[in-house]
């Protein structure tokens, strides 16, 4: 074949080279003899493969009912999305590697790891492998069919859920300061940035020395629209303490300021009343010259409104003597504790009496009930005991 092929080829060469008007069926000659297949390409063209033949029998399902299935599954993955997923290697990169059912791994960043995140913290310890866990979708699809996935805004959610359940119940809750600033200190509750008025702070200043410490709070405000967190560490302070006072309790503060009407003395954080008629026995023309602003001093609380915080003050019922608060405030201080008690246990004497004195007025009352009821008896018998005996029951007498 192949030389009777090479023949026809030499053959036409030879005719073509002495007649030129034969080059161009001489080359379609060629043409054809080139692409003319052989016997093997020819039944290699019609081969369809060994024939396999399906069944579903015993089977649960059909394959048109697997092809349903498939055709009904959704496997769209759009952004901010909540997915199961598992994370399955480690990224040099200080992320990870996450297996959520896509076409392709999607990736968490180091910075999605988690919302709370100390210093020094690595992925291995923010995240586990093989370990199931929800994933938010925060990306598009790449050129590579990956997404970004992020676990810190799943928990940003639920920390704003916990905040806004503890505003709800108004209970104390302790926070770590993790910054200071001009006008307070900034604190982490629940992994979100509260703010801490430099106001509402007992007891210290915000200062470098605040950072790290924790403190009891309750809430001021909490808008997660405006994400703005603000809390007080006074109002936790003064209500656990109002919890623990009563009144003729012996507290120390520090007068903060002096008003024409008495002083405000601040106790464990709360600003007490020390009213201009409960420091002296004794009159006081000039109460600069008794108080200044700064002083430390003992007082006993006569009076206090625990909703709002309020307590009333007095230095007159620990003076030992009258006037003692003008002449020798020392004094007054040192002895507060003997002074107290004495007061107290006058207090509890005239308390006694008073009692007393109230039930003498009820025997007595008695005992002329009784005289009366046996001089009625004497006088008119028994049938004037009875005090409406006299009153007729007829209607149409009395309105007569």
């Amino acid at each position: 074949m192949k030389f009777c092929t090479a023949a026809l080829v030499i053959s036409l060469g030879s005719v073509a080279a002495f007649n030129p008007a034969f080059v161009g069926k001489t080359s379609t000659a060629l043409n054809a003899a080139a692409v003319q297949m052989t016997r093997f390409d020819r039944l290699k063209k019609s081969y369809k493969g060994p024939k396999v033949e399906t069944s579903d029998a015993g089977l649960d399902f059909s394959y048109d009912d697997f092809a349903a299935a498939v055709a009904e599954t959704d496997y769209a993955f759009n952004r901010n999305d909540v997915v199961k997923g598992v994370c399955v290697e480690y990224d040099k990169a200080g992320g990870a590697i996450v297996d959520i059912g896509a076409k392709a791994s999607a990736y968490l960043p180091f910075a999605e790891s988690a919302l709370i995140q100390e210093q020094g913290d690595s992925i291995e310890n923010l995240v586990n492998l093989d370990e199931d866990m929800e994933f938010q979708i925060i990306s598009d699809e790449d050129e590579n069919g990956q997404l970004l996935v992020s676990v810190r805004r799943i928990q940003y959610r639920q920390a704003w859920e916990k905040v806004t359940a503890q505003q709800a119940s108004d209970e104390v809750f302790d926070a770590k300061v993790i910054a200071v600033n001009r006008g307070g200190a900034i604190c982490s509750v629940q992994g979100l940035r509260a703010f801490l008025p430099g106001s509402h702070l007992t007891g210290q200043l915000p200062t470098e020395d605040l950072i790290g410490q924790t403190l009891p709070l309750k809430f001021l405000e909490v808008n997660q629209e405006g994400n703005k967190l603000v809390v007080s560490n006074r109002r936790a302070v003064v209500e656990q303490q109002m919890a623990d006072l009563s009144r003729g309790d012996i507290v120390e503060g520090v007068v903060k300021a002096l008003k024409p009407y008495g002083a405000f003395v601040e106790v464990g954080g709360m600003s007490g009343l020390l009213h201009i008629s409960q420091i002296s026995y004794d009159r006081i023309d000039d109460l600069e010259k008794v108080l200044q602003p700064g002083l430390q001093v003992k007082c006993m609380i006569i009076d206090h409104d625990k909703v709002n915080g309020r307590i009333a003050l007095s230095t007159k019922t620990l003076e030992p003597e009258p006037g003692d608060m003008m002449k020798d405030p020392s004094k007054v201080f040192d002895m507060a504790e003997e002074t107290a008690k004495k007061y107290h246990e006058r207090m509890e004497q005239e308390r006694k009496a008073r009692e007393e004195a109230a039930r003498d007025i009820v025997l007595g009352l008695g005992d002329s009930l009784d005289d009366l009821g046996v001089n009625g008896d004497d006088e008119e018998g028994s049938a004037s005991s009875d005090p409406l005996a006299d009153v007729s029951d007829n209607l149409d007498s009395l309105l007569s």
